[in-house]
């Protein structure tokens, strides 16, 4: 059975990029000790079955976070539709180095 994980923050590769691309997420474990993964190690526990992720918004609405994929071919994550803006993920803050 998956772990499910709060993803609590992000890390981008560059700020002035239209797309914003995330490199990192990260979050706080049960223990309050913090954790960070590179976004292709989050996308295998993805696949693997070992993870699952999501992202809180006020309120306590729970948004899962997925795989996509460009028109490229190139996987990321992104949040499910929620109807809501700005995109989920970009909102969240940066993470600690």
């Amino acid at each position: 059975m998956a772990t499910s994980a709060q993803i609590k923050c992000i890390h981008k590769s560059n700020r002035a990029s239209a797309h914003e691309r995330i490199t990192h997420v990260g979050g706080t474990n049960q223990d309050g000790s913090h954790w960070k993964l590179t976004q292709e190690q989050a996308i295998q526990g993805l696949k693997e079955g070992k993870w699952s992720f999501f992202v809180e918004r006020p309120g306590g609405h729970r948004v899962a976070v997925v795989i996509a994929r460009s028109a490229a071919g190139h996987e990321y994550l992104k949040t499910e539709p929620d109807g809501e803006q700005p995109n989920n993920l970009l909102a969240l803050p940066e993470c600690g180095r």
